[in-house]
């Protein structure tokens, strides 16, 4: 396959379709608005995770494998790139990554994804994810930061067998709150979607923010605070039970910050909310998740080694 192309999913919610309208600079599928990229890690039979497929399509690119992990030294770390700096109306993203032959790897992104201002058009990205068995993937990647009346669906289509993990992340803040801007976007539709090896739903989940329509400080949606993140575990390696514990009782919840954990259907999987009003002390409250998760099921420890 020379050139993946990006469709826009049967399944695109009705409240991202409204803003499909033409786009008056450079239109929807013109060169430079349909970021891909197609990516392939096995193990190389010597304990190192290499990269046996790649391509990518500006504006998005991917960094060569980098093997920073003392305590993992086989261990991919690998960093995606826009040389853009953000997401523009009629922007289309898809990225494929798939782990097999026991790959193990850490991916995340060059900063945060910054969605501009549109006033025609929305943007979206699609994510898949498909981990064979004893795989172990890490994706962790910077917050999303939606500026005033901007307009984004992004839809994680993940397909993990039942005996690999995935450790992911996501934040979503208000916008960019140093410019006096916060929560004056459009639309956020996150959606994620899991199965197993066979294909059945391990879980599904949308969320949905749109500020100018909903009352966001209410009771039961986000309160006092304005910022959320959002980590799912998904493993049979450990009990997700004791995991849990661990994880709740190493994590304390705090005035800046509140957590909550669910576990998923089955015992698949545990679903973490963190709730608070600074980034960075919440991706602090996922890097330690993170460190829980990988020495509980790898027995490895974590460095935070990300980014110089």
């Amino acid at each position: 396959m020379n050139k993946l192309e990006y469709s826009t999913p049967d399944d695109t919610p009705e409240e991202i379709l409204v803003y499909d309208r033409k786009v008056k600079q450079l239109g929807v599928g013109k060169s430079g608005k349909v970021g891909i990229i197609d990516l392939e890690l096995q193990d190389d039979g010597d304990g190192k995770t290499v990269v046996t497929k790649q391509f990518s399509q500006v504006p998005l690119q991917v960094q060569r494998a980098l093997y920073p992990e003392t305590s993992i030294p086989g261990m991919a770390y690998l960093y995606i790139i826009s040389p853009s700096g953000g997401i523009l109306q009629g922007d289309r993203y898809r990225t494929d990554i798939s782990l097999k032959n026991n790959a193990i790897c850490h991916m995340t992104t060059q900063g945060a994804t910054r969605i501009y201002s549109m006033n025609s058009n929305s943007a979206s990205q699609i994510i898949n994810i498909s981990l064979d068995e004893n795989c172990y993937l890490e994706y962790i990647p910077d917050q999303i930061i939606p500026f005033k009346n901007s307009r984004y669906y992004q839809k994680i289509n993940l397909n993990i067998h039942e005996n690999a993990t995935l450790v992911y992340s996501e934040i979503l803040t208000p916008g960019r709150v140093a410019m006096g801007e916060s929560f004056e976007y459009d639309i956020c539709y996150l959606r994620t979607c899991c199965f197993n090896h066979e294909k059945k739903i391990r879980f599904i989940e949308n969320t949905k923010v749109e500020p100018k329509k909903q009352r966001l400080n209410g009771f039961g949606i986000l309160g006092d605070y304005t910022i959320f993140g959002t980590v799912y575990i998904l493993t049979r390696k450990v009990k997700t039970g004791q995991l849990e514990e661990e994880i709740n009782q190493n994590i304390e919840n705090k005035n800046f910050v509140s957590i909550g954990t669910s576990l998923l259907p089955h015992d698949s999987g545990i679903v973490i909310r963190v709730l608070g009003n600074e980034t960075e002390k919440i991706s602090k409250v996922i890097f330690k998740i993170l460190e829980i998760s990988r020495k509980k099921i790898l027995n490895k420890t974590f460095s935070k080694i990300r980014k110089n």
